[in-house]
């Protein structure tokens, strides 16, 4: 290395420019648990997109990536907390702090300094409605859930699930300066989804969640519980989101796709129910509908939102 330094400043030249190596910063990426960060920054837009006023385009984006930034700060110091269970679960050994590629502290520092200057920029950018929507949200997923609740609950999912339903909320407040009725709907459909969704995947990942110790609904109350609570969650979920339609936010193209998309997600429902189970509620079919709802409930989301955001830009 000292070779290549002083071959590189032969005849008075500057040294090199440092070259970061792609898997490392594939590593950092990594810590902002970018899936989870594209549907929190796709409601946020929506959310942005169907709120009555004007934000120009430059302020909009800048909006977006600050609810972006946010996502992954609280994904980062998510990541730093619960590094212990998550070189216990298969799921996610490979992670960067388990794995060994990323420091802890750095990586906490990482996530402090994301979600500071996001709430910042954010505050400074729009208004200070949508900076503080946007820093409650990042310290909600931080203390609330991941903290507080996500090892001593299996009600962790149900309460800590408020942290990904503010999206829309900030992008809301970010075009109008406040909250009302319209984003705390869109906000308890986020709300309502998050439950069947996380326990449709702690079913098939319940042995990792007891490994690690975590009180997730399959490995407190059993799997047949949580079978049960998945089909009543996706009950009240499905005429609910009709709700932008019945408040007059939303038109009937908004409302077919809706009732169409709540149908499908009961039929998924009703099937993980209905899975062939042993006397402790265990699939026998290795909770394969467990695994295509919680699929399909990624892509009920996705489109409920679409939906609602092609109708207001058509129609505006």
């Amino acid at each position: 290395m000292s070779q290549a330094i002083a071959d590189s400043t032969k005849g008075g030249s500057a040294p090199l420019p440092y070259s970061a190596n792609p898997s490392e910063v594939g590593d950092w990426f990594q810590l902002l648990k970018p899936r989870v960060m594209t549907l929190v920054v796709f409601t946020g837009l929506v959310g942005l997109l169907v709120a009555p006023g004007y934000l120009h385009p430059v302020l909009a984006v800048t909006a977006i990536l600050c609810i972006a930034v946010a996502a992954g700060a609280a994904g980062a110091i998510n990541m730093w907390y619960d590094r212990d269970i998550d070189a216990i679960m298969r799921r996610t050994r490979s992670r960067p702090i388990p794995a060994g590629r990323i420091e802890p502290g750095a990586a906490l520092g990482y996530g402090i300094f994301l979600g500071a200057m996001s709430v910042c920029v954010m505050g400074l950018a729009t208004n200070w409605v949508a900076a503080a929507a946007l820093a409650f949200s990042i310290g909600f997923y931080v203390f609330v859930y991941t903290i507080w609740l996500k090892r001593r609950t299996p009600q962790n999912i149900v309460i800590g699930g408020a942290a990904g339903a503010f999206p829309p909320i900030i992008g809301w407040a970010a075009v109008t300066g406040n909250v009302t009725l319209e984003p705390l709907v869109l906000f308890a459909i986020i709300f309502l989804w998050t439950p069947p969704h996380f326990w449709a995947l702690s079913l098939w990942a319940q042995i990792d969640y007891e490994n690690a110790g975590v009180p997730m609904l399959p490995v407190v109350a059993g799997a047949r519980e949580t079978r049960r609570q998945i089909l009543l969650y996706t009950v009240v979920l499905a005429p609910f989101g009709l709700a932008p339609w019945l408040l007059g936010f939303a038109g009937p193209a908004y409302a077919v796709v809706a009732g169409g998309l709540g149908l499908i997600f009961l039929y998924y429902a009703v099937s993980v129910w209905r899975d062939p189970q042993d006397a402790t509620g265990r699939s026998l079919t290795n909770d394969a509908p467990a695994r295509r709802t919680f699929r399909f409930s990624l892509l009920y989301l996705a489109l409920l939102f679409a939906a609602l955001a092609a109708e207001h830009l058509v129609l505006r």
